[in-house]
Protein backbone atom coordinates (compact mmCIF):
# COMPACT_ATOMS: atom_id res chain seq x y z
CA UNK A 1 0.00 0.00 0.00
CA UNK A 2 1.16 3.53 -0.68
CA UNK A 3 0.04 4.77 2.73
CA UNK A 4 0.37 3.19 6.14
CA UNK A 5 -2.77 1.52 7.47
CA UNK A 6 -4.46 3.19 10.41
CA UNK A 7 -4.92 0.54 13.09
CA UNK A 8 -7.55 0.16 15.79
CA UNK A 9 -6.88 -2.26 18.67
CA UNK A 10 -9.89 -4.26 19.82
CA UNK A 11 -8.61 -5.53 23.15
CA UNK A 12 -5.98 -3.76 25.23
CA UNK A 13 -4.72 -6.54 27.47
CA UNK A 14 -1.38 -8.32 27.35
CA UNK A 15 -1.17 -8.76 23.58
CA UNK A 16 -2.38 -5.21 23.01
CA UNK A 17 0.42 -4.03 25.27
CA UNK A 18 3.00 -6.01 23.30
CA UNK A 19 1.74 -4.53 20.01
CA UNK A 20 1.94 -1.01 21.40
CA UNK A 21 5.41 -1.64 22.86
CA UNK A 22 6.64 -2.68 19.39
CA UNK A 23 4.59 -0.10 17.47
CA UNK A 24 7.53 1.41 15.57
CA UNK A 25 6.50 1.39 11.91
CA UNK A 26 2.80 0.96 12.79
CA UNK A 27 0.12 3.64 12.96
CA UNK A 28 -2.07 2.81 15.97
CA UNK A 29 -4.84 5.39 16.12
CA UNK A 30 -7.77 3.96 18.07
CA UNK A 31 -8.30 1.78 21.15
CA UNK A 32 -11.28 -0.11 22.57
CA UNK A 33 -11.61 -2.54 25.47
CA UNK A 34 -14.62 -3.61 27.51
CA UNK A 35 -12.51 -2.53 30.49
CA UNK A 36 -11.91 1.13 29.56
CA UNK A 37 -9.07 1.50 32.06
CA UNK A 38 -6.91 -0.78 29.91
CA UNK A 39 -7.46 1.38 26.83
CA UNK A 40 -6.68 4.56 28.75
CA UNK A 41 -3.45 3.05 30.07
CA UNK A 42 -2.32 2.11 26.55
CA UNK A 43 -3.27 5.55 25.28
CA UNK A 44 -0.77 7.09 27.68
CA UNK A 45 1.93 5.06 25.95
CA UNK A 46 1.00 5.47 22.28
CA UNK A 47 -1.29 8.51 22.19
CA UNK A 48 -4.11 6.70 20.39
CA UNK A 49 -7.74 7.77 20.81
CA UNK A 50 -9.75 5.86 23.41
CA UNK A 51 -13.35 4.82 22.78
CA UNK A 52 -15.54 3.56 25.59
CA UNK A 53 -18.26 2.65 23.10
CA UNK A 54 -17.70 0.08 20.35
CA UNK A 55 -19.85 1.94 17.82
CA UNK A 56 -17.71 5.07 17.99
CA UNK A 57 -14.57 2.93 17.82
CA UNK A 58 -15.60 1.12 14.66
CA UNK A 59 -16.77 4.37 13.06
CA UNK A 60 -13.39 6.01 13.64
CA UNK A 61 -11.02 6.78 10.76
CA UNK A 62 -9.20 3.44 10.87
CA UNK A 63 -8.51 0.96 8.10
CA UNK A 64 -7.72 -2.19 10.05
CA UNK A 65 -9.03 -3.58 13.34
CA UNK A 66 -6.79 -5.95 15.28
CA UNK A 67 -8.74 -8.28 17.59
CA UNK A 68 -6.67 -9.30 20.60
CA UNK A 69 -9.49 -9.91 23.05
CA UNK A 70 -11.44 -13.18 23.10
CA UNK A 71 -13.54 -15.65 21.15
CA UNK A 72 -16.64 -13.87 22.44
CA UNK A 73 -15.33 -10.55 21.12
CA UNK A 74 -14.92 -12.05 17.65
CA UNK A 75 -18.46 -13.43 17.72
CA UNK A 76 -19.86 -10.09 18.81
CA UNK A 77 -17.79 -7.61 16.81
CA UNK A 78 -16.31 -9.25 13.69
CA UNK A 79 -19.29 -8.76 11.40
CA UNK A 80 -19.98 -5.15 12.53
CA UNK A 81 -16.30 -4.34 11.84
CA UNK A 82 -16.57 -5.74 8.31
CA UNK A 83 -19.89 -3.97 7.72
CA UNK A 84 -18.01 -0.71 8.29
CA UNK A 85 -15.55 -1.62 5.54
CA UNK A 86 -12.63 -2.26 7.87
CA UNK A 87 -10.18 -5.11 7.39
CA UNK A 88 -9.84 -7.41 10.41
CA UNK A 89 -7.06 -9.38 12.09
CA UNK A 90 -8.43 -12.25 14.18
CA UNK A 91 -6.27 -13.79 16.88
CA UNK A 92 -9.07 -15.64 18.72
CA UNK A 93 -9.66 -17.87 15.71
CA UNK A 94 -11.54 -20.43 17.82
CA UNK A 95 -14.65 -18.36 17.09
CA UNK A 96 -14.45 -19.53 13.47
CA UNK A 97 -14.89 -23.18 14.46
CA UNK A 98 -18.63 -22.52 14.11
CA UNK A 99 -19.09 -23.13 10.38
CA UNK A 100 -22.23 -20.97 10.13
CA UNK A 101 -20.42 -18.04 11.75
CA UNK A 102 -17.34 -18.62 9.60
CA UNK A 103 -19.38 -18.45 6.40
CA UNK A 104 -21.21 -15.35 7.65
CA UNK A 105 -17.87 -13.63 8.26
CA UNK A 106 -16.58 -14.77 4.87
CA UNK A 107 -19.64 -13.50 3.02
CA UNK A 108 -19.67 -10.18 4.87
CA UNK A 109 -16.02 -9.65 3.97
CA UNK A 110 -16.80 -10.36 0.32
CA UNK A 111 -19.83 -8.07 0.31
CA UNK A 112 -17.85 -5.15 1.74
CA UNK A 113 -14.57 -5.77 -0.14
CA UNK A 114 -12.70 -6.45 3.12
CA UNK A 115 -10.09 -8.99 4.14
CA UNK A 116 -9.84 -11.08 7.31
CA UNK A 117 -6.30 -11.98 8.37
CA UNK A 118 -5.50 -14.88 10.70
CA UNK A 119 -1.94 -14.80 12.07
CA UNK A 120 -0.01 -17.99 12.74
CA UNK A 121 -0.47 -17.47 16.47
CA UNK A 122 1.21 -19.95 18.81
CA UNK A 123 2.15 -22.46 16.12
CA UNK A 124 4.24 -22.89 12.97
CA UNK A 125 3.50 -24.65 9.70
CA UNK A 126 0.26 -23.03 8.52
CA UNK A 127 1.90 -22.16 5.20
CA UNK A 128 2.73 -25.83 4.67
CA UNK A 129 -0.75 -26.96 5.67
CA UNK A 130 -2.25 -24.82 2.90
CA UNK A 131 -1.06 -27.36 0.33
CA UNK A 132 -4.06 -29.39 1.47
CA UNK A 133 -6.18 -27.17 -0.76
CA UNK A 134 -4.46 -28.65 -3.82
CA UNK A 135 -2.94 -31.96 -2.73
CA UNK A 136 -4.45 -34.83 -0.76
CA UNK A 137 -3.76 -34.89 2.97
CA UNK A 138 -4.17 -38.33 4.54
CA UNK A 139 -3.24 -37.46 8.12
CA UNK A 140 -3.43 -34.17 10.00
CA UNK A 141 -2.69 -34.45 13.71
CA UNK A 142 -2.15 -31.82 16.38
CA UNK A 143 -0.78 -33.08 19.70
CA UNK A 144 -0.78 -30.39 22.40
CA UNK A 145 0.76 -30.73 25.86
CA UNK A 146 -0.08 -28.28 28.65
CA UNK A 147 0.12 -28.13 32.41
CA UNK A 148 -3.02 -29.47 34.17
CA UNK A 149 -3.51 -26.05 35.79
CA UNK A 150 -3.78 -24.30 32.45
CA UNK A 151 -6.44 -26.84 31.44
CA UNK A 152 -8.36 -26.42 34.68
CA UNK A 153 -7.95 -30.05 35.71
CA UNK A 154 -6.00 -32.11 38.26
CA UNK A 155 -3.39 -34.63 37.15
CA UNK A 156 -0.47 -36.18 39.02
CA UNK A 157 1.11 -37.71 35.94
CA UNK A 158 1.06 -37.19 32.19
CA UNK A 159 -2.24 -38.30 30.72
CA UNK A 160 -4.39 -37.93 27.62
CA UNK A 161 -7.42 -35.76 28.44
CA UNK A 162 -8.94 -35.45 24.96
CA UNK A 163 -8.76 -37.27 21.65
CA UNK A 164 -11.01 -36.36 18.75
CA UNK A 165 -11.78 -33.64 16.22
CA UNK A 166 -11.10 -29.94 16.74
CA UNK A 167 -14.79 -29.03 16.69
CA UNK A 168 -15.38 -31.50 19.54
CA UNK A 169 -12.42 -30.22 21.55
CA UNK A 170 -13.88 -26.71 21.73
CA UNK A 171 -16.85 -28.03 23.69
CA UNK A 172 -14.66 -29.43 26.47
CA UNK A 173 -11.70 -27.04 26.34
CA UNK A 174 -12.94 -23.81 24.73
CA UNK A 175 -9.79 -21.86 25.64
CA UNK A 176 -7.44 -24.34 23.99
CA UNK A 177 -8.59 -24.63 20.39
CA UNK A 178 -7.21 -21.59 18.54
CA UNK A 179 -4.26 -23.54 17.15
CA UNK A 180 -6.35 -26.49 15.98
CA UNK A 181 -8.92 -24.23 14.29
CA UNK A 182 -6.21 -22.22 12.52
CA UNK A 183 -4.65 -25.46 11.28
CA UNK A 184 -8.03 -26.74 10.06
CA UNK A 185 -8.75 -23.51 8.17
CA UNK A 186 -5.29 -23.52 6.57
CA UNK A 187 -5.50 -27.13 5.38
CA UNK A 188 -9.20 -27.14 4.53
CA UNK A 189 -9.43 -30.39 6.50
CA UNK A 190 -10.59 -31.27 10.00
CA UNK A 191 -7.73 -31.76 12.43
CA UNK A 192 -7.36 -34.75 14.72
CA UNK A 193 -6.50 -33.44 18.19
CA UNK A 194 -4.75 -35.03 21.13
CA UNK A 195 -4.65 -32.91 24.27
CA UNK A 196 -2.26 -34.03 26.99
CA UNK A 197 -1.97 -32.81 30.58
CA UNK A 198 1.53 -33.02 32.01
CA UNK A 199 2.32 -31.69 35.52
CA UNK A 200 6.01 -31.47 34.58
CA UNK A 201 5.33 -29.24 31.56
CA UNK A 202 6.87 -25.80 31.88
CA UNK A 203 5.97 -24.84 28.31
CA UNK A 204 3.04 -25.33 25.94
CA UNK A 205 4.09 -27.86 23.31
CA UNK A 206 2.38 -28.21 19.92
CA UNK A 207 3.37 -31.15 17.71
CA UNK A 208 1.99 -31.20 14.16
CA UNK A 209 2.11 -34.18 11.84
CA UNK A 210 0.96 -33.90 8.23
CA UNK A 211 1.08 -36.76 5.75
CA UNK A 212 -0.13 -36.77 2.17
CA UNK A 213 0.72 -37.28 -1.46
CA UNK A 214 3.42 -34.59 -1.16
CA UNK A 215 5.29 -36.39 1.64
CA UNK A 216 5.44 -35.91 5.40
CA UNK A 217 5.83 -32.86 7.65
CA UNK A 218 6.62 -32.92 11.36
CA UNK A 219 6.77 -29.72 13.41
CA UNK A 220 7.29 -29.22 17.14
CA UNK A 221 6.81 -25.82 18.81
CA UNK A 222 7.68 -25.29 22.47
CA UNK A 223 6.15 -21.99 23.47
CA UNK A 224 7.43 -19.73 26.21
CA UNK A 225 4.74 -17.67 27.97
CA UNK A 226 4.47 -13.93 27.50
CA UNK A 227 6.71 -12.09 29.99
CA UNK A 228 3.74 -10.30 31.57
CA UNK A 229 1.04 -12.97 31.29
CA UNK A 230 1.85 -16.69 31.65
CA UNK A 231 -1.54 -17.58 30.14
CA UNK A 232 -0.52 -16.04 26.79
CA UNK A 233 2.01 -17.42 24.34
CA UNK A 234 4.65 -14.85 23.48
CA UNK A 235 4.86 -16.34 19.98
CA UNK A 236 1.16 -15.58 19.43
CA UNK A 237 1.72 -11.90 20.16
CA UNK A 238 4.83 -11.76 18.00
CA UNK A 239 2.97 -13.38 15.11
CA UNK A 240 0.48 -10.49 15.06
CA UNK A 241 3.33 -7.99 14.94
CA UNK A 242 4.92 -9.92 12.08
CA UNK A 243 1.64 -9.97 10.14
CA UNK A 244 1.02 -6.24 10.67
CA UNK A 245 4.48 -5.31 9.43
CA UNK A 246 4.23 -7.67 6.44
CA UNK A 247 1.10 -5.83 5.26
CA UNK A 248 3.33 -2.85 4.50
CA UNK A 249 6.26 -4.80 3.04
CA UNK A 250 6.85 -4.47 -0.72
CA UNK A 251 8.10 -8.08 -0.78
CA UNK A 252 6.19 -10.74 1.18
CA UNK A 253 7.90 -14.01 2.11
CA UNK A 254 5.73 -17.10 2.61
CA UNK A 255 2.56 -18.35 0.99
Amino acid sequence: MSTMRRIGLLGCGNIGNIIVTHRSGLQIESLYDIIPKRAHELSLVCGARVHEDFNTFVADTIDLVVEAASVQAVREFAIPVLHKGKDLVVLSVGALSDSAFYHAVEQTARDHACRVYIPSGAVAGLDNAKVGRFARIDRLLLKTTKSPKSLGIAAEERRLVFKGKANECIKEFPRNVNVSVALSLAAGKEVDVELWADPSADRIVHEIQIEGEFGEISICVRNLPSPDNPATSYLAALSILTLLHSLEDPIVVGT
